[in-house]
């Protein structure tokens, strides 16, 4: 895996908070290169940068330390816990992401971001349940990576979850409603509407609608049962 120093002066102490979330975004910025200049402009009224950014033809660029706090996540919660800039390391993939242009994300893209979690999580201890997107944890405000970003790819290389094709046990009705499953596996749902969509974003990407249903809750159900 070769990675290319692009440093980013926009980050600061992580003031003592332990590593144990991996959090990944898409750009949404019409090229990479803008997307570079943004992640490393100092001078910007919304400063923003990331510990690593990852091109369409794989291309890696260390921009942040990972032993300090990056600015990707921004009002953001998971696992009761809040300013998750303190205590993850964000990875943005480029791609223009719904405002641009929303597409699926090459193979070299997926196979390279793949490596790079590997890594880091060889080195980190980041439980499976924390390797989440940015609307996971923003769901009010981010749709990113998005439907199109291939979780089930990265859980087949030791990344993060990905639900059993028939999760058990079986339940024989749907919760009557998901907001305390949602909770208890790690979202805020302040707004239900928001987070189940973004639920539905990253774990049932084939249909948001925004409602909980019976495959919701079997998808909920089976990764509650994983206990990472």
């Amino acid at each position: 895996m070769k990675i290319i120093p692009c440093p980013s002066p926009n980050f600061n102490d992580r003031e003592g908070h332990t590593i144990d979330m991996l959090v990944l975004h898409y750009t949404g910025m019409r090229s990479a290169d803008d997307a570079r200049d943004k992640l490393c402009n100092a001078m910007s009224d919304k400063k923003v940068s990331a510990h690593y950014l990852v091109d369409e033809d794989g291309t890696i660029y260390a921009m942040v330390d990972e032993s300090m706090r990056a600015w990707h996540a921004g009002v953001s919660y998971w696992r009761g816990h809040t300013n998750i800039n303190q205590r993850s390391i964000g990875i943005e993939i480029v791609n223009p992401g719904h405002e641009f242009g929303y597409r699926p994300f090459p193979k070299p893209q997926m196979e390279a971001v793949a490596e790079l979690c590997k890594d880091i999580l060889s080195r980190r201890a980041i439980p499976a349940r924390n390797v989440v997107g940015h609307s996971d944890v923003a769901p009010e405000r981010k749709q990113d990576p998005g439907e199109l970003f291939d979780w089930k790819f990265l859980a087949e290389h030791g990344v993060g979850l990905w639900p059993l094709a028939s999760p058990s046990p079986p339940l024989p009705n749907p919760p009557p409603q998901g907001g305390r499953g949602l909770e208890a596996y790690g979202y805020q749902t302040t707004k239900l509407t928001a987070t189940i969509t973004a639920f539905q974003r990253h774990w049932r990407p084939k249909l948001l609608t925004g409602e909980w249903d019976r495959e919701c809750a079997l998808i909920l159900n089976s990764l509650l049962d994983s206990k990472l």
